[in-house]
């Protein structure tokens, strides 16, 4: 009762704050956004999850019109203890699909740690019970360093956690810093993104990109150390490879040169970047208004049921331009 009281009363609080529809840069077409593929990054709402619960921030966000969401730990903290079988029926029964989850990739001092590299057949086991389609983490491969050889390493381990994934029916994915676009230590004219990439096997081990975070990498890593340039766009990693990027993470930012990455994070529709151009990019590749997940975030948001809603409203009220 509590949950459902506090969520009921921050959407009447929100009601007065939420965005029109009319945001910039809209057409009449057809909205960008593809039907039944909008999702959220529970990170985002961790301070919800853990005095609210799951049932309370589910609930808002399926007024807020989200179709998914992608799960960053599986407990409601001080809310009260929750079993993966009750966490599944509470996403399906607000609506909602979990597409995917976060999970570490290692922990070299804990052999007993929730990881890929420790503890594999566990984290695809609770995937399993929670019916998800990707199963990833948002750790980069920095297990053995910078190095090229270093990250042929991590890439090995990679695909065989794919392999082990796609056996069971899900995909493997990694999600990115802005760091995974630097360059490497031993090599430096080689970006170790594109190490990643050659080196893991694309029908194993598949890409959520970040969208704010590899433009904060294009604003830090558009040079090497020498000074000399390599510019790259995080847009056409996608439209040269669609397939390997199921999911992304749709995050935005107040362009600031001043700052480290170029911006700083907003609530989606309030900052830069060009969600319109780039959703609608992919979209139009072959099978994109189907193949791709696009789940909002924020790490930090001031108020994170605000930010939940006014993202849903400014996604959904984007539109393809005007032929």
């Amino acid at each position: 009762m509590l949950g459902v009281a506090a969520g009921a009363t921050a959407a009447a609080l929100l009601g007065a704050a939420a965005p029109t529809a009319a945001a910039d840069g809209k057409g009449r077409g057809r909205p960008v956004l593809p039907p039944g593929r909008l999702g959220i990054q529970l990170y985002s709402l961790r301070d919800k999850v853990s005095t609210l619960g799951f049932a309370a921030v589910f609930a808002e966000l399926e007024k807020y019109g989200y179709d998914e969401v992608e799960y960053a730990g599986y407990t409601q903290g001080s809310a009260g203890p929750i079993t993966l079988p009750q966490l599944r029926r509470l996403t399906r029964d607000h609506g909602l699909r979990a597409i995917g989850s976060h999970v570490g990739y290692y922990n070299d001092g804990d052999p007993g740690a929730y990881t890929f590299a420790q503890n594999l057949d566990r984290v695809l086991d609770d995937a399993q019970a929670l019916g998800l389609k990707h199963i990833g983490t948002a750790s980069g491969p920095w297990r053995y360093g910078a190095t090229v050889d270093g990250w042929k390493r991590c890439a090995d381990e990679f695909n065989q956690y794919g392999a082990a994934a796609k056996a069971r029916g899900m995909k493997f994915y990694q999600h990115n810093h802005a760091e995974e676009f630097s360059f490497a230590t031993d090599e430096p004219g080689v970006r170790l993104y594109d190490v990643l990439l050659a080196e893991t096997d694309p029908d194993l081990v598949y890409l959520e990109m970040d969208i704010y975070w590899a433009y904060a990498g294009q604003f830090r890593f558009s040079k090497r150390a020498d000074g000399t340039p390599a510019p790259f766009d995080p847009l056409r990693y996608v439209l040269r490879q669609p397939d390997r990027y199921p999911l992304f993470h749709v995050k935005d930012g107040e362009r600031d040169i001043s700052a480290r990455d170029g911006y700083r994070m907003v609530d989606v529709g309030d900052g830069d970047i060009d969600y319109q151009r780039f959703i609608s990019a992919v979209t139009r590749t072959r099978g994109g208004r189907l193949d791709h997940h696009w789940q909002a975030e924020h790490d930090n948001p001031v108020e994170s049921f605000a930010f939940a809603r006014k993202s849903s409203a400014h996604l959904h009220s984007l539109r393809e331009k005007d032929c």
